[in-house]
This record gives C-alpha cells, structure tokens and sequence, in this order.
C-alpha cells in the first residue's frame, strides 16, 4: 500500500478544499460573496481579476480616488461577470451599502488602517495588502478593530497559503535542522531612479485630497503618487514593507518567531540621486532571543544572493534550507528538494471560505501585524541611525522618546485612525 507523502497531503488538502468549496458556490449560485474593491491602479487590479475568477464572487464596487485607473481595471473583469461595478472615489460609499460583504484594499500604505478600521466597523470583511499598517500603532488598532467587530481581515503575505512552505514549516519545526542561529532573507530590483519632478497641479480627474487622507497636506507631485509613493516616509515603507514583509513574514512562519529584543539598520541612499527618500540599499538586523535575522535589500542591483533577485535561506547546525523561485530545497544536510506550489489564487481562497466559515485566515492580521513591525522597528533604526531595544509585551521602544515617536503619527483631520476603534 502507498502511504502519501506529507507534501502531497498538503497539496491535495489545498486543492480539495477549493475544489469543493467552488463546488459548493456553483451548486448554491444564490450564495454570492459581494465584494468592494478600493484602489485598483496596480496590485488592486490583480486582485480584482482574481477574485472576480471565483463563481461565487460578485464585484460590486471599484473605488480609486483617480478615476483615469478605472476603465483598466473593468477591463479585467472576466466576461461571466455581467454585473457592472459601480465606480465611486470615496471608499465610504461603499462601505455604507449593506450588501457589500468584504472590502479588498490595495490602496497606498497610509490609507490601509483607516480604510480597514472603516470597513470593520461598518460589518465588513478585510482582505488587506501588505504591508498591514504605515506604523506599528496603526497595526494594533487594526487587531482590535477585526476582533471587536469580529471580521475575517486576510492579509496578502500570499505565501502563508503555499503548501511546499507550509510543509518547509513542520520540516524545520521537526528539528530537522536543528539550531538555527541565523537566518536571511533579501530581495535585488533592478529599479530604475524615478528622477526629479517639481510639485504640480493634481490631475482633473484625481480628487487628491482624499487620496492624501490621513497623511500630511503637502502639495502634488507624480513621483509622491502612483507607485512611487511607496519611497516617500508619508505614504509608504520604502522596500522593507514593500517586498521586506514578505521574506521576514516567511522566515516567521518556517521557525515560528515573534518579536525581536533588539534592531539595528545600516544602509542609505548610495546608489539614486532622485526624489526618492527611503534607501535603496539597507541591511537590517533583527536579534531575536534564539537567532538573528537579516533583511538586506539593493535595489538597484539585478540580482542578490546566491544568484536569485528574491530568496530566504535559514542557516541550521544540520544544514541550510533555501527558498527560492524554484521551490525550497536543503544543502550541507539532510537532502532534500521541493518544488514551489501556486500561492496566489489559494490565498484569496482562503479569504472567500473564511468569510463564508468565520475560521481565522492564513495570514490573519494579527500575523500581518506582527510580520509588518518588523518593518517598522527596521525603518524606526534606519531613520535614527541607532539600535533599539523593543519590548514586545508593551510593543514600546524601550528608553528612547524619538523612536517612540515614530511609531504612530499625527493625522489629517478627518482622518484620524481612532485611538479606540
């Protein structure tokens, strides 16, 4: 008799039970999941076209505050899906129509806690991109918003539905490696400088005031708006939040860490002479009570370590496991290879068969968050230039005001993220 492999259980539990929750949806059309989805220029547009590939998945808003993205982002709606979205620029007007059962956000990091604390108050489910919060605090209060109003909130760390890392989990927490002191993770971009661009008048179709929400008035410039708002400290996390989160949240995940004791950060803007402030090459180091962790980003470069643009590699006393493109596989040890498994469309699975269950998601938002202060704690280090010790059970910086400071902000008025939701 063939006994399957731990492996193919995995996969064929995932697929099983999207297969049948698919199933479910088709023999049950009536059950529809209604869908808002605010922010639809780049990733927001993805993922529209891939939950709009669900059976049970209704699309019934688009909210961008630049109304020129729209028209792309219907175009990816599937042809079955009959149902015209209506198209507003304020994400409320969604959030107060009661057949709206869940919210996708793909907006800037600095509009992901209000937007997600504004749907969770209104009754809806979350389904959040990375990273959760533009500050540690924010993260918190997105935690308390979700299990106060008891939603699902799903955060889109897509890897914690992949099935040959969740099999990489139960591989390194079996002792497979045994200790491991250290452990990395880095991504190489291959970015090209965004220049230098003077402040101008907002776009007619771009209602820029809300767009800038809970962030600082400051006047328009094209290289603080699209995309490239993720460089600029009041809207986005530079590259550790933006691919960061996704190589520390995996290394969280393979040797279940929670919070470091203490963060360092060294690194600047050697490579651009542009508008962009976050660095463009860092290194920051994480000391954990077991281990220490290592994010490093150039991205400028067209590749990182070990020849790949983006890996994880934990480094154990009985060898060394890999993740890269291909899958995960270990050296100096016990030997063994993996093959990557598919992570995107499972990931939204999850979301939809949470909503309908009420079960915790994969990448719950209290896993975000934590995954996501380690962003923070990193970029808190680099704009200080010194280490800090964290105190996980208060979630403070220990001894220093500064830093302190840095992990919450003020806000518009109007658009406050509550101090209690």
């Amino acid at each position: 008799m063939n006994t399957p492999s731990r492996r193919g259980f995995l996969q064929s539990s995932l697929l099983t039970a999207s297969a049948l929750a698919a199933a479910g949806a088709a023999e049950k059309p009536n059950e529809k999941i209604t869908l808002a989805i605010v922010g639809v220029k780049n990733r927001g547009k993805d993922l529209l076209r891939g939950f709009s590939t669900f059976p049970e998945v209704e699309i019934a808003y688009v909210c961008d505050p630049d109304l020129t993205v729209v028209p792309a982002a219907l175009k990816a709606l599937p042809e079955r899906h009959k149902r015209v979205p209506t198209v507003v620029q304020d994400m409320r007007k969604a959030f107060a129509d009661k057949a709206v059962d869940a919210v996708v956000i793909a907006t800037p990091d600095h509009w992901h806690a209000l937007a997600t604390i504004w749907a969770c108050q209104a009754g809806k489910h979350v389904y959040v991109e990375k990273p959760v919060s533009h500050n540690l605090v924010e993260g918190q209060r997105m935690v308390e918003a979700a299990r106060k109003y008891k939603r699902v909130v799903q955060v889109g760390t897509q890897r914690r539905s992949a099935a040959h890392l969740q099999e990489a989990a139960e591989f390194v927490r079996g002792g497979a490696l045994g200790k491991i002191p250290f452990a990395r993770a880095w991504i190489a971009g291959s970015r090209k400088s965004i220049g230098k661009t003077a402040d101008a008048e907002p776009p007619e179709k771009v209602d820029y005031d809300l767009w800038l929400g809970p962030a600082p008035e400051r006047a328009f410039n094209p290289n603080r708006f699209h995309y490239n708002w993720h460089w600029n400290w009041d809207y986005g996390t530079g590259e550790i939040g933006n691919n960061g989160i996704h190589g520390l949240d995996t290394i969280r995940m393979l040797m279940g860490l929670d919070a470091p004791t203490r963060i360092s950060s060294g690194g600047g803007k050697y490579f651009y002479d542009d508008d962009q402030q976050t660095p463009d090459t860092q290194q920051v180091s994480f000391d954990f009570e077991t281990c220490s962790v290592v994010w490093e980003h150039r991205i400028w470069a067209t590749t990182g370590v070990r020849n790949q643009g983006f890996g994880v590699e934990l480094v154990g006393e009985k060898g060394t496991l890999v993740v890269d493109g291909a899958g995960w596989h270990v050296e100096q040890g016990t030997e063994k290879s993996v093959k990557s498994t598919p992570f995107e469309t499972e990931h939204q699975r999850n979301f939809l068969d949470c909503v309908r269950s009420g079960k915790r998601p994969n990448a719950d938002i209290e896993i975000g968050h934590h995954s996501t202060r380690l962003c923070h704690l990193g970029n808190v280090a680099h704009r200080l230039g010194r280490t800090l010790r964290f105190d996980a059970s208060t979630q403070t910086i220990t001894g220093d005001a500064a830093a302190t400071k840095l992990l919450s902000r003020t806000y518009r008025k109007g658009y406050e993220v509550p101090v209690r939701v």
